[in-house]
C-alpha cells in the first residue's frame, strides 16, 4: 500500500497454506531492494522486465529493465502475461528463455485469453490486459517521483527555513518537484509502436471513473494509438499522496503547470503538448481539482476560455504555430 507521507509500505504473506493467513507489516527484508535508485531512494515500488526462464527467475547473464513510461515496448513485460486485441508486434512478454538462450513462446504473441496458455481456474481473471501494464507502468514511478518530492522537501524544510524561501532549500525540493512535473506531462512518454485495444474492459472501467469537467472530459481518458491518455497529464494529481506533498513544493508545481498549460512555458522539453492538449488539460484541472491557485482562475477569464480551449492568448498561438510543425 502507500501512504501519503511514508510512501510505499510493504506487507508478507506466507505462502503456505493456512486456514488464516494473516497480512504481516514488513519492516527491513522488502526495503532491501525498494529503497533504491529505482525507486530514487525513497521507500516504493518497481516493474522488472527480464528474460524469464521457466522456473519463472531471470536467465542467467542476460539483462533486466525497469519499466516506466518511457520505456520502449520492445524491452516490456518480460516475466510477464499480456493480452491483447490489438498491440505491438515485438515485446518480451509470454516467452520463456531456454537453456540455450532460445526464446520459447508460451503464449501467442498477443492472445485475447490465457485459457489455452495455462490453467486459470486459480486466478480472478483469464487475462492479462495490456491497457493495465501501460497504466501500471505509469503509476508505479509516478508514485515514487511523488514520495521523492514529499520526503526531500520535508527534509529540506527541517534543515533550513520552514517557509522554504532560501535558495539553498529551494533547490532541494525544486529538482524533484520539477522531475515530477515533466514526469506527470508524460514528456518522456515512449510512443506506441501500434494501436492498443485490451482484452478485460479495464481500459471503459478505468475510463469512467473520471472525474469529469462540464464538457465530459477526463484525465482518465484513453488514446491507445500515439500515447496512453488523450489528455497527458496524470490522474493522480488527485490522490491523497499528491496533496500530501508540502506546501512549498505544491506551490512550485502547481505554477510550473500553470506555465506550461497556459503556454508562457514553451521549452523543447514540453513540446509533445500541443496547444489543444495544454488547453484541454488547463480547463479539466480547473473543473475537477480542488485548491488550485486563484491565477489559473484569472487567466481563464482573462483569456476568455471559459468554454473553449481554441481561445489562447494570442501570444502562445502564435509561439504554437511556429513550433507545431516540430512535434505533430
Amino acid at each position: 500500500s502507500f501512504d501519503p507521507m511514508q510512501g510505499a509500505i510493504f506487507y508478507i504473506l506466507d505462502d503456505q497454506p493456512s486456514p488464516h493467513p494473516v497480512f504481516e507489516r514488513s519492516e527491513v527484508d522488502c526495503v532491501q531492494c525498494h529503497v533504491a535508485p529505482a525507486t530514487h531512494g525513497v521507500p516504493g515500488v518497481m516493474l522488472r522486465s527480464v528474460y524469464t526462464k521457466p522456473s519463472g527467475v531471470q536467465a542467467a547473464g542476460t539483462p533486466a529493465f525497469i519499466t516506466g513510461q518511457e520505456s520502449p515496448i520492445n524491452q516490456r513485460w518480460g516475466g510477464w502475461y499480456v493480452t491483447a486485441r490489438s498491440g505491438p508486434p515485438v515485446h518480451m512478454g509470454n516467452v520463456t528463455v531456454a537453456g540455450s538462450g532460445v526464446l520459447t513462446p508460451v503464449a501467442k504473441i498477443l492472445p485475447a485469453t490465457l485459457r489455452t496458455a495455462l490453467d486459470t481456474s486459480a486466478y480472478l481473471t483469464d487475462t492479462s490486459d495490456i491497457v493495465a501494464q501501460l497504466v501500471l507502468a505509469h503509476q508505479t514511478q509516478m508514485h515514487n517521483l511523488i514520495t521523492e518530492t514529499n520526503y526531500k522537501t520535508r527534509q529540506a524544510l527541517y534543515a533550513g527555513p520552514s517557509d522554504g524561501r532560501t535558495d539553498a532549500v529551494r533547490n532541494q525540493f525544486e529538482s524533484p518537484s520539477e522531475q515530477l512535473v515533466r514526469y506527470m506531462l508524460f514528456t518522456n512518454e515512449a510512443k506506441l509502436d501500434a494501436p492498443i485495444e485490451g482484452t478485460s474492459g479495464f481500459a471503459e472501467e478505468f475510463a469512467a471513473r473520471g472525474p469529469r469537467d462540464p464538457h465530459g472530459r477526463s484525465l482518465r481518458e484513453f488514446d491507445l494509438h500515439k500515447r496512453i491518455f488523450k489528455y497527458p497529464c496524470s490522474y493522480l494529481i488527485y490522490s491523497a499522496d499528491f496533496d500530501a506533498i508540502p506546501e512549498p513544493a505544491k506551490q512550485y508545481i502547481y505554477r510550473r503547470l500553470f506555465e506550461v498549460l497556459s503556454g508562457r512555458d514553451q521549452s523543447p522539453e514540453f513540446a509533445s503538448l500541443s496547444r489543444q492538449d495544454r488547453g484541454a488539460i488547463l480547463e479539466i484541472l480547473m473543473a475537477t481539482k480542488p485548491g488550485l491557485p486563484d491565477q489559473w482562475n484569472k487567466f481563464l477569464q482573462k483569456a476568455g476560455q471559459a468554454n473553449s480551449t481554441a481561445l489562447l492568448p494570442a501570444r502562445f498561438a502564435i509561439n504554437h504555430k511556429q513550433s507545431e510543425g516540430n512535434h505533430e
